[in-house]
C-alpha cells in the first residue's frame, strides 16, 4: 500500500534496495535514480553523492545500481546498506531526475524500499501530483534513537539534478561553454589638427622649479595573494606544503544513443584512460517463464542442447559477449563458453565480471575495457545472446550502459525484438586513430540453420574467426 506525503515507517532490514520506477512509453523522459548522505542538511563534500556518473560512496554504504526493465516499466536502482552508513551522517535523500523533460509526462512515478536480503517491501510511495518538476526528492531514509526510517517527502524542483544537488551543497559543474570575450573596440581616429591660421603660438616656457625632497610613502601590508590570482596559484612560504588544489566539481552530463544520434566520442567525453564497466541489465520475467510454463522443463531439455542446458530455475539466461581485433592483428571472442571471461591488465584488455545465468543479479553482467590501452585497440563489438530459458529476444527488453572512469556514461535501450532473433549487437567501440567512438548497432540477427549465434554475429562484421562448439 502506498504511503501518503510526509508519512513515515521504521526500516527494520540492514540493508534495503531503492527501487525508483516508471512506466515507460513514447516520449517519456530518462529518468535516474541518486542519493545524498546529510549530516545536518548538507553533503560534506561532493563524494557524498551518489548517482549514474558516481556510482559508490566512498564508504561503500550507497551503490547505484542502474536502470533495468521490467515488463513496460522502467526501475533505476540504489543499494543502501544502513549498518554501514557513517555515525556522522543522519538522512540519506533518495532523488529522482528527469532528463529531456517534466515528471508531468513520466506516468507512473514511484519509490519502493525493499529488503535487500529478502526482497519483501518495507515501503511505497507513489508520486500522484508532479507537473513542471524536473527533479524530485521522493524518500529519505533517516535515523531515529539508533533506527532507520524512511519518509515519504514528495518535494519537486524546477531546476532539474543541478539545481537539486546545489541545494544540498554539491558543486556543480557548469555544462555552459564560456562565453568568447567581445571584441575590443578599435582606436578611434585621430582628430584633424586645425587650420594653421587658428593654431595659437605658445608663449616660451619658463624652466621648472626644483622640486622639494618627499618622504618615501609609508608600506602598504602586502595583499594575500596578488590581485586577479586565486590564492591556490601562490607558492607557499618556504617550509610550508603547498594546499591541496580543490577538487573539480561534480558533472552531471551523460549520453543517451538513439536511432537518429546513434554515436558518441568517448575521447571527446573525457574518457581517454582508466576503465571503461558496460554493464547490460535485462528483464528475466515474462517471456522465459511464459515458456517454461507452457513447455515444462522436461519438454525443454528435449527441444536440444539449448534446452537441456537450461538452469534448473528455468529462467532466462542471457550472455554478454564481445568480438575484439587489437591492432597488430590479434582477434577472439569474449563470452562465458568455454571460460573465455578475458584479461584486463594483458591482451585483449578486456574482461567479462561473470555470468548472470538467472536475471536476479541486481547490477546485472558486465564487462570492463582497460582505456589506458586504447591505442592497442583497433574494434570490439559488443552483443549479447540468448543461451537459454527463450527461443528468441521477442518479448524481451535490456538497457546498455557504458560508464567510463573518466566521462560521461554512455547508455541506451534496445528496441523491441521483432523477428526471431539469438544474438544482438549491442554496440560497436572503433579506434579511428584520434579518438574512440562508441556506434549503438541495437541489432538482431537471426542465426542460419546450424549456425551459431557468435558465427552470425561474426559473418555479419567480418571478424573472420574459427569456431568450434564449447559450453558452460
Amino acid at each position: 500500500m502506498s504511503m501518503l506525503k510526509g508519512s513515515n515507517v521504521p526500516v527494520p532490514a540492514p540493508a534495503v534496495r531503492v527501487e525508483l520506477g516508471w512506466q515507460a512509453a513514447p516520449g517519456t523522459p530518462d529518468v535516474d535514480a541518486s542519493a545524498l548522505l546529510l549530516v545536518s542538511g548538507k553533503v560534506r563534500d561532493d563524494g557524498d553523492f551518489v548517482f549514474y556518473n558516481q556510482a559508490a560512496h566512498a564508504s561503500g554504504a550507497v551503490r547505484h545500481d542502474g536502470k533495468r526493465p521490467a515488463g513496460g516499466a522502467m526501475t533505476d536502482s540504489l543499494t543502501v546498506a544502513l549498518d554501514s552508513v557513517e555515525p556522522a551522517v543522519d538522512t540519506v535523500v533518495l532523488a529522482a531526475s528527469a532528463d529531456g523533460g517534466t515528471f508531468g509526462s513520466v506516468p507512473g512515478l514511484h519509490i519502493r524500499v525493499l529488503d535487500a536480503a529478502s526482497g519483501a517491501e518495507l515501503a511505497r510511495f507513489d508520486s500522484q501530483d508532479a507537473g513542471a518538476e524536473t527533479a524530485f526528492v521522493l524518500g529519505e531514509l533517516y535515523r531515529r534513537q539508533g533506527a532507520w526510517k524512511f519518509r515519504a517527502v514528495g518535494q519537486g524542483y524546477a531546476t532539474g539534478l543541478a539545481g537539486l544537488a546545489t541545494d544540498f551543497g554539491i558543486s556543480v559543474e557548469d555544462p555552459a561553454p564560456p562565453r568568447p570575450a567581445p571584441p575590443a573596440p578599435a582606436p578611434a581616429a585621430p582628430a584633424p589638427p586645425p587650420p594653421p591660421s587658428a593654431v595659437p603660438t605658445p608663449p616660451p616656457a619658463a624652466p621648472p622649479a626644483p622640486a622639494p625632497p618627499m618622504a618615501p610613502p609609508p608600506m602598504a601590508p602586502a595583499p594575500p595573494f596578488p590581485a586577479g590570482q586565486p590564492a591556490a596559484s601562490v607558492p607557499p612560504p618556504p617550509g610550508q606544503p603547498a594546499p591541496a588544489p580543490a577538487p573539480p566539481p561534480v558533472r552531471l552530463t551523460k549520453v543517451t544513443l538513439t536511432k537518429d544520434a546513434p554515436a558518441v566520442s568517448l575521447t571527446k567525453q573525457g574518457g581517454t584512460s582508466g576503465t571503461m564497466r558496460v554493464n547490460l541489465n535485462w528483464n528475466s520475467g515474462t517471456a522465459g517463464k511464459r515458456l517454461g510454463k507452457k513447455l515444462g522443463f522436461k519438454a525443454m531439455q528435449a527441444m536440444g542442447a539449448r534446452g537441456a542446458l537450461l538452469p534448473p530455475s528455468g529462467e532466462l539466461d542471457l550472455d554478454l559477449c564481445a568480438l575484439y581485433e587489437l591492432t597488430d592483428g590479434a582477434a577472439g571472442v569474449i563470452h562465458p563458453l568455454g571460460n573465455n571471461f578475458g584479461a584486463l591488465h594483458a591482451p585483449p584488455y578486456i574482461q567479462l565480471d561473470g555470468d548472470d545465468r538467472t536475471g536476479a543479479v541486481a547490477a546485472g553482467e558486465n564487462m570492463t575495457i582497460n582505456l589506458d590501452h586504447q591505442a592497442r585497440i583497433k574494434r570490439i563489438l559488443i552483443f549479447v545472446t540468448v543461451y537459454a530459458g527463450a527461443r528468441s529476444f521477442e518479448g524481451l527488453s535490456a538497457t546498455v550502459t557504458l560508464q567510463p572512469q573518466h566521462g560521461a556514461p554512455v547508455e541506451f535501450s534496445l528496441d523491441a525484438c521483432t523477428v526471431p532473433s539469438k544474438v544482438c549487437a549491442l554496440a560497436l567501440i572503433t579506434n579511428t586513430g584520434s579518438e574512440l567512438v562508441v556506434q549503438r548497432e541495437a541489432r538482431y540477427l537471426v542465426p542460419e540453420p546450424g549456425v551459431s549465434p557468435q558465427r552470425t554475429i561474426d559473418n555479419a562484421y567480418g571478424w573472420g574467426l574459427d569456431w568450434s562448439p564449447a559450453r558452460k
